[in-house]
């Protein structure tokens, strides 16, 4: 079952451990997904606040 988290600090900090991140658009929504090697993480921000943490995001990124 996936994680959700909610700071997105959290999430930053545990995407230097993932392998990729996946990114689902979802209307005005935007959801993250983080695969790590033990756990699914995931994050659900506005669209404006998911791009600025994608941009730090240093994983391999797919858009879904």
């Amino acid at each position: 079952m996936p994680k959700e988290i909610i700071n997105a600090d959290e999430f930053l900090k545990l995407s230097e451990k993932a392998s990729e991140c996946k990114v689902k658009k979802l209307g005005e929504v935007t959801k993250l997904k983080l695969r790590t090697p033990g756990n699914l993480f995931t994050i659900k921000l506005e669209a404006k606040a998911a791009d600025e943490l994608l941009a730090k995001i240093t994983c391999a990124k797919t858009e879904l």
